[in-house]
């Protein structure tokens, strides 16, 4: 199965630059963290983007979090099982305004409350399937693949597809 057919639906106005990555959580597979290293949104004629890290359930977007710098955001509850990603929608914490700050977040609630998230999106299951050791190996690939990609938001930002204010 190729990332594209793993990854969910694209919502409207979303681009990716960038090589996806798909790496297991669980022994079986079904648990699984994604990158997109430079996600671009277009919402209402603004351009927000930065590295997109998610878990999936299959092929179910569970928890997804939005590295986007001040716009940043993340979801939680079950992203695709809620209808829309509005009604999953959370701000980060209000002291993480920075990419690199929202990306370390991300992975650390992924390891140190990962099983809880799942169970928040009633993903039990799921939840006990997580196996330590890919966690850590995991999280050390899509911090290397972030790095990796790290000037696709310049670059994207260098041709107004992305919007900062300072």
């Amino acid at each position: 199965m190729s990332d594209d057919q793993r990854l969910a639906t694209k919502i409207a106005g979303e681009t990716y630059r960038g090589e996806a990555i798909t790496l297991p959580l669980s022994l079986d597979g079904q648990v699984s963290i994604y990158l997109w290293p430079c996600t671009i949104l277009n919402v209402r004629g603004m351009g927000m983007g930065g590295p997109t890290i998610g878990v999936d359930v299959g092929n179910t977007k569970v928890i997804r979090f939005d590295c986007h710098d001040t716009p940043g955001h993340w979801h939680k509850g079950g992203y695709d099982l809620l209808g829309r990603p509005g009604n999953s929608h959370v701000e980060f914490p209000d002291d993480l305004r920075r990419v690199a700050d929202q990306v370390e977040w991300a992975l650390s609630q992924i390891k140190d409350n990962g099983a809880e998230l799942l169970e928040v999106a009633e993903q039990g299951d799921a939840a006990n399937l997580l196996y330590s050791r890919m966690v850590d190996e995991a999280l050390a690939g899509i911090r290397f693949h972030v790095e990796k990609n790290s000037g696709l938001r310049d670059q994207a930002i260098a041709d107004k597809l992305i919007d900062i204010t300072e």
